[in-house]
Formats: C-alpha cells, sequence, structure tokens
C-alpha cells in the first residue's frame, strides 16, 4: 500500500483523484486548526529560548534527523548549549521523559536513539513538544537553544523560525493526504513564524537553500571503532559479501549514495521506515554458502541492529549520512535566532 501510494503522489493520476475528496476534508480540518491558531482561540506556548523546527510538509524523510544533528554542531561551535526536543516515533508510551545512552529503543524509538548515541546533547521525547521542551530546560537550565525533530504540525510550541526539509520528491503531485504527500498546504502563509526552505537533494525543484548530501568517509562498527569505507572497496580483501539495508523513508537513496562511492553491493535489503528489527536474527541475512557478511545500514537503522545479539559472521557497519548547508542558510539562521535572543 505504501509504494502504491507514493507512485500514485507523483502525478495526479486515477488513485490521487479517487481520494481527492478524502484529502479535502484533511484539509478542511488542518486549516480549521490553523485558523484558530491564528485568531488566538489556541495559543503556541512560548518556552523562554529560540526554538528551531526542522520538519517537512510532505510524507516522509528528507534529512531531517541528520540536519538536526548538523544544527547541534553548528551552534555548538558559536559556544551555545543546544538542546533536542521530538516526539519520540514508534516508541511503546507516550509519557514525556529523557533519552539516555542506554535507553530501551522501544521506550525511545530509533531517531530519538540515534540523536542522544551521536550526540552529547540533552534529548527529551514527548507527543506535546511544549512539555519536553519545558521538561529539558528545568533538568538542563543552561541549555540556549531547543531544535525539535519533526514538529512541524505541532503548532501550540510557539518556534523562532522553521527549517522546511525537500529532497528530490519536491511537493509530489502538489495535492494533501492521502491524494498527495502534502502534511499541509505549500507554501506556509499562517505559520507562527517565517521559514527556511533547504533542499537536501540534488535536484531542487523551486527556490531555496541548499545542502550537500553525501556519506561520512569511514563507517561506525558495533564497538565504536571507525571502518573505512575505502578499506570495502574491490580491490581490499577479507570484507566479505557486502549487504545494504536501510529501514528509511526512502531506502534506495542510501543504496544509490553507496554504490556511488564503488562498494561492490552484492545485495539490498530494504525495510519500511522505522522498521522493527526487535525478532531479527542477524545469521538469516546470509544466503546459503556465505560465509561472512558486511551490512552496511543507516544510523538509524544501527540503534536497533547493534541491540540484537551480534554474530561473529555477521558483520554490521552505520554509514552516517552527512548534510552541509550552504552559508548563505547558516547566516540567515544565525540572524533569526540572535533577533529572537536580543
Amino acid at each position: 500500500m505504501k509504494s502504491t501510494l507514493q507512485q500514485a503522489w507523483r502525478t495526479r493520476g486515477l488513485l490521487a483523484y479517487v481520494l481527492w475528496p478524502v484529502a479535502q476534508l484533511y484539509g478542511l480540518l488542518t486549516a480549521t486548526r490553523r485558523w484558530l491558531y491564528g485568531r488566538g482561540l489556541l495559543t503556541a506556548q512560548t518556552v523562554g529560548v529560540p526554538v528551531i523546527v526542522v520538519g517537512n510538509v510532505t510524507v516522509g524523510g528528507g534529512g531531517k534527523t541528520p540536519l538536526v544533528m548538523a544544527l547541534v554542531a553548528h551552534f555548538r561551535s558559536q559556544g551555545m548549549q543546544p538542546g533536542v526536543v521530538s516526539r519520540g516515533y514508534g516508541r511503546r508510551g507516550s509519557a514525556c521523559q529523557e533519552v539516555l545512552r542506554d535507553t530501551p529503543i522501544l521506550e525511545s524509538g530509533d531517531e530519538a536513539a540515534q540523536l542522544k548515541r551521536a550526540l552529547d546533547a540533552p534529548v527529551f521525547i514527548a507527543n506535546d513538544r511544549v512539555e519536553a521542551a519545558r521538561a529539558l530546560l528545568a533538568a538542563y537550565p543552561q541549555t540556549d537553544v531547543i531544535l525539535c525533530d519533526d514538529g512541524l504540525q505541532h503548532q501550540r510550541l510557539q518556534r523562532t523560525v522553521n527549517v522546511v526539509v525537500f529532497d528530490d520528491s519536491g511537493l509530489g503531485n502538489g495535492w494533501l493526504i492521502p491524494a498527495g504527500p502534502l502534511r499541509q498546504r505549500w507554501p506556509l502563509s499562517s505559520q507562527s513564524a517565517d521559514a527556511l526552505v533547504l533542499h537536501t537533494g540534488g535536484k531542487p525543484a523551486f527556490a531555496g537553500f541548499t545542502s550537500k548530501r553525501q556519506l561520512a568517509d569511514a563507517a561506525i562498527a558495533f564497538d565504536g571503532s571507525a571502518v573505512q569505507l575505502q578499506s570495502l572497496l574491490p580491490t581490499s580483501a577479507g570484507q566479505g559479501t557486502l549487504i545494504a539495508m536501510a529501514g528509511i523513508a526512502h531506502p534506495e537513496a542510501f543504496f544509490e549514495m553507496l554504490i556511488a562511492r564503488g562498494l561492490p553491493i552484492l545485495r539490498t535489503v530494504a525495510k519500511a521506515d522505522h522498521a522493527d528489527f526487535s525478532n531479527l536474527k542477524l545469521q538469516s541475512l546470509k544466503l546459503l554458502g556465505e560465509a561472512n557478511i558486511t551490512v552496511l545500514c543507516t544510523e538509524k537503522d544501527a540503534v536497533k541492529l547493534f541491540d540484537l545479539p551480534q554474530e561473529p559472521s555477521v558483520r554490521i557497519l552505520a554509514v552516517p549520512l552527512l548534510f552541509a548547508p550552504e552559508r548563505a542558510f547558516f547566516a540567515a539562521l544565525d540572524r533569526a535566532v540572535t533577533l529572537d535572543r536580543s
């Protein structure tokens, strides 16, 4: 069903037209909610520090979580102390809590776990991002900027600026879900903050800032050691069969980046976004006759795969995805944060 919808969202075909009436109802409900906030009948809550929301207007990925990681590094380079809030998508339960390095994935969700394990920064999750932000500031009062991973449609949290992320799929057919990929109408004519558009793909469909997206030169092993991708090239010996595995919104993009680096990927394993790997047996990834395999995955998948009982003949390597937004983007973001702090 997901694959069928994604295909239908590229054009305004028969299935999109069939779903169009449902999309109008969805649009009416979301527009009503925005109207209530615009008229002050519902009130967005401030938390006392600048808030940057990184999100999508479309269903799926685009690189929100790696971008949040890049923004944390940016603010730290300026001497600031950022914190991160998120919904904790896919977790068991809905309570507000801090995510620690040893928090079980089932209690944090994969993206929140990825953020915590990659960053030395406080990470709090809650369905209500306002509650998460206030809990973070109460526990870490030195925090002077908050990054919200996803939450563009969570209007209860007053934000300084929205960073709206687009990949190469752009707006698709331009219709609201389920007839199209849009979570809300574009452009954001009634948002409570300015929006910075950042294109993370190589083919921007409309105006906005751009960001280079590339794989890191080294993958991360189960023990935390670095493994150079160069050592996995065909000229190197002993790495075993290479398999690419991803449970993200667009796994094909990850596979293509690995192949573009010259890695001899024998086969790919695409899983659903936020796939549950808790019952996966690593040995099941091997085919008959394969003695050793190396599985290349995303950091988001690795937080779950590393929690499984490890097999000596199955090596899991997480390949980080790095974002490098253009300087003009950071300049615009810094201006918005500086104005809010003043």
